[in-house]
């Protein structure tokens, strides 16, 4: 079954002009201080798209690293304003996303060469 949102995007494994697929909601792993210290505690942080919502993050990491998500914590990135010449405006913001996993899962952040 295809289901569209208010937009028209399709949503599954084709795509129609301008959607997105699943794996362009997740945009790359967070390696900072606070993040490191919470990869011992078996959560992980991700950045991911402004319109993404918890239910389909989760969905997409459990299918793609084969892992349990017990608890996600999301919210947005403060705005930073900046200045191009005479424009001033803020840069698009994303969502970063805090995933605890079950106990005994992990999901690859390196390579292991």
């Amino acid at each position: 079954m295809i289901r569209y949102n208010n937009s028209y995007r399709l949503y599954g494994k084709k795509r129609r002009k301008g959607g997105k697929k699943f794996m362009d909601e997740v945009k790359y792993p967070v390696l900072t201080e606070k993040s490191i210290r919470l990869l011992e505690r078996n959560q992980y942080t991700f950045n991911v798209d402004s319109q993404s919502n918890k239910t389909k993050i989760k969905n997409w990491i459990e299918h793609f690293f084969d892992v349990k998500v017990i608890a996600m914590n999301s919210y947005r990135l403060p705005e930073k304003g900046g200045k191009r010449g005479s424009m001033i405006g803020h840069p698009i913001r994303c969502k970063r996303v805090i995933i605890t996993l079950r106990t005994g899962d992990s999901i690859p952040l390196f390579s292991e060469q």
